[in-house]
């Protein structure tokens, strides 16, 4: 009697989050590189502007939405790559486990790291470094998990296209540096040429540096809020689904 994979099940996603959490576990490095070092770079960060302590508070929360995004991006494209060369993941669709079912489990237990390292970098910046917030810090929490999932689902999907972990890393100039550059970090995406303007509002990173933002200045939720941070999960959302569909390309 065979089994029905199609539609996703949460019992077989969870079997696949533990599965990557446990894996996780015994590598120190990838959990120190996504729990600890967006920590030192915040910290580090907020010294380099010990004497304009204002400059941190103008940029420390973007930061909060763009280091969760591309330490996510990296540790998820490599680890899925990783699983990809080796045959892992054609033995586990070999198995009754659907796409969805494999894609749901990625995003559950690299969310939960998301969310560890959203508290850490949230709670260092706000409680320890004294970023000045004007809203809620937990606004800020919520868009840098959403970016950090966002992040862990662009890194699902491109590893799709790389042949070896390299190549993963290689991706990042294409796909993390231009939302970088154009996200408003350095100057108001306002003030770029228009073409310029035009690309960036197709950009999620935008949308999450604009939510950060929105918290710093203003005391309560505002619409733009709420259309920023639903850009952002909308756009992890329809990566997720890309990246299901790619499974294809290297399990059959």
């Amino acid at each position: 009697m065979s089994t029905d994979t199609s539609a996703l099940s949460p019992a077989r996603a969870l079997a696949t989050a533990g599965r990557v959490l446990r894996q996780l576990r015994h590598d120190p490095r990838t959990v120190a590189l996504l729990l600890i070092v967006p920590v030192l770079m915040i910290t580090l960060l907020r010294f380099v502007f010990d004497d304009g302590p204002g400059t941190f508070d103008a940029i420390g929360a973007s930061l909060l939405g763009i280091f969760p995004l591309i330490t996510m991006f990296l540790v998820t494209s490599i680890a899925t790559l990783r699983e990809r060369t080796s045959g892992t993941l054609e033995r586990l669709l070999a198995l009754p486990l659907g796409k969805g079912d494999l894609i749901a489990g990625y995003a559950l237990a690299f969310g939960a790291v998301a969310v560890a390292q959203s508290l850490l970098a949230t709670a260092m910046s706000v409680w320890v470094l004294g970023l000045d917030v004007v809203g809620s810090p937990w606004l800020l929490l919520l868009v840098a998990l959403l970016d950090a999932l966002l992040g862990t689902a662009l890194g699902l999907f491109v590893s799709a296209f790389a042949a070896s972990e390299f190549q993963a890393v290689q991706f990042m100039p294409a796909v993390i540096f231009p939302q970088l550059l154009l996200c408003g970090l350095f100057t108001p995406r306002d003030r770029m040429h228009p073409v310029l303007e035009t690309i960036s509002d197709v950009l999620p990173m935008s949308y999450a540096v604009d939510g950060m933002n929105q918290v710093l200045t203003h005391t309560e939720v505002t619409a733009d809020f709420h259309r920023d941070i639903l850009v952002v999960a909308g756009c992890a959302l329809l990566v997720l689904c890309l990246g299901a569909a790619t499974l294809r390309r290297r399990t059959t």
